[in-house]
């Protein structure tokens, strides 16, 4: 459930601009709200898991995100949708990563590579079909019902949890940091928004600074916190090793290209080429099919050469696949995407089960609880920041590449003020008020070119980004194979 939402929603928020009159900024936070208590929350989780029972707060989470995926199906307002998604991530936030180490807990260590491999591969098959799913979802009833499945499938993992899974925990485990949790939400809620209002009012507004400097205060008083408290929330004494401080960097770079580039590239499919929210889905469908082929072969390569290796080829050919993205220059799916979508697919289905099998070993394993929330946390404070600092360059790219395009069709004064006042609604921008079909079609192409521009930026920073998770890699990471002599 948690993976198909992380895909189906980005199709989905075209239909929900048109359906709802939302702006850019509303719609960001349909993700971030997500992404921001999933993120803050997701260390507690595991914490939470290896104290009071994997299984359990594995079951709590399940239903928590069902009854948030109904209130997002029945929402009537944006308010009411981001609220709702902010509850949907608190529940991922418990089921995503005591999902992981319930599988730790239940292999030894020179088959867990290949287990690990195994769940990278069933995620990824609920990611292929689930934005093909959502599309059709999207284009026959209505993108409500991308959140309404949620509710059967739900059913029946509770009923799989409860027939056929053990429960394990932590003896050790201390008290639940909840000081610490609060703190980092508010950090990173702080950051998020002032970063956000940042890509609409600028940097010098009160609306900016004020919430990011709040932001990095708390987050400042969060790491004083957990240095000094008995158990904390993220115990900072695992940074000590180097494969786990390089898999946790490396993380927040692939997965900030990763997560920036998958939010805008829908917008540009859907309102600028014209592809139905199907056909959208699908163009996702190469990636994802490398990644379910891949990735136990993948996992299992960990055991054979380490995953220093793996950590470095992978994101360099993923670097290369962001790069295809920013030099494409129509809309053509063969010729433009499908090649962007196979190497991409090939860099990140290198890269993931070998990320996460280094990660799980680089801790004791009573600390596997702690080590899968501390990745996850990485992976989605990556995409939430970089879907907050990757809207304000497109957001600057289409403005002004917009601004540029009107000066040169001589537009009345009042006109080019009237669609740049709409620049937040990106390539929805409302052009009924304009008599002129001739017009309105140049303004149309005009737009259109201005959010491309705005994507091939993203789309290449996001090839900076997974350039320099290899780095990260080669330079910080030892990731050796663990055989039968070496494992324990």
């Amino acid at each position: 459930m948690a993976f198909i939402d992380g895909t189906v929603v980005n199709v989905a928020l075209p239909a929900l601009q048109s359906d709802l009159g939302a702006t850019l900024v509303e719609l960001q936070w349909v993700v971030e709200a997500y992404a921001l208590l999933l993120g803050a929350l997701i260390l507690t989780g595991g914490a939470a898991g290896d104290r009071f029972g994997r299984r359990h707060i594995f079951g709590a989470g399940v239903l928590i995100f069902a009854l948030a995926s109904l209130w997002c199906g029945i929402a009537t307002d944006m308010i009411q949708l981001i609220v709702a998604r902010g509850a949907q991530g608190a529940g991922a936030a418990l089921l995503v990563p005591d999902s992981l180490t319930l599988i730790s807990a239940s292999f030894p260590a020179t088959e867990r590579g290949r287990a690990i491999g195994t769940w990278s591969a069933f995620t990824a098959l609920a990611m292929a079909f689930g934005p093909i799913l959502g599309g059709r979802l999207i284009d026959n009833a209505s993108w409500r019902w991308i959140f309404l499945i949620n509710l059967p499938l739900a059913a029946g993992v509770l009923w799989s949890l409860r027939t056929h899974v053990p429960e394990s925990r932590d003896d050790r485990a201390g008290r639940t940091d909840w000081f610490g949790t609060v703190l980092a939400a508010l950090g990173l809620g702080g950051v998020v928004l002032g970063l956000i209002e940042a890509g609409r009012l600028g940097l010098a507004s009160t609306e900016s600074w004020l919430p990011l400097v709040i932001g990095i205060a708390a987050l400042a008083v969060f790491v004083v916190l957990e240095a000094r408290i008995r158990t904390p929330m993220l115990p900072l004494g695992l940074f000590r090793s180097s494969d786990f401080t390089g898999a946790n960097i490396f993380t927040l770079l692939l997965y900030a290209a990763l997560g920036g580039m998958f939010f805008f590239f829908p917008f540009v499919l859907i309102q600028v080429y014209g592809y139905s929210a199907t056909e959208t889905g699908a163009t996702f469908l190469p990636f994802i099919v490398i990644m379910v082929v891949m990735s136990r072969w993948s996992g299992g390569l960990v055991d054979r050469v380490g995953g220093r290796l793996p950590l470095i080829i992978g994101p360099l050919i993923a670097a290369v696949g962001f790069g295809l993205f920013a030099l494409a220059d129509n809309g053509s799916y063969w010729v433009s995407f499908f090649p962007a979508m196979m190497v991409l697919g090939l860099g990140m289905a290198i890269s993931v089960a070998p990320l996460t099998t280094v990660v799980m070993a680089s801790v004791a394993e009573e600390r596997a609880g702690l080590a899968s929330g501390v990745n996850n946390a990485a992976s989605r404070i990556a995409a939430l920041l970089a879907v907050a600092v990757l809207g304000i360059l497109l957001g600057a790219v289409f403005k002004q590449g917009l601004s540029d395009a009107l000066g040169a069709l001589l537009l009345a004064p009042a006109v080019q003020m009237s669609v740049l006042d709409q620049a937040d609604r990106l390539a929805e921008i409302d052009l009924a008020a304009i008599g002129d079909p001739d017009t309105r079609s140049a303004l149309r192409m005009a737009i259109g070119d201005a959010m491309v521009d705005g994507f091939r930026a993203v789309a290449a920073v996001a090839a900076v980004l997974a350039a320099l998770s290899a780095l990260v890699a080669a330079t910080m990471i030892r990731g050796r194979p663990r055989g039968p002599a070496t494992a324990g």
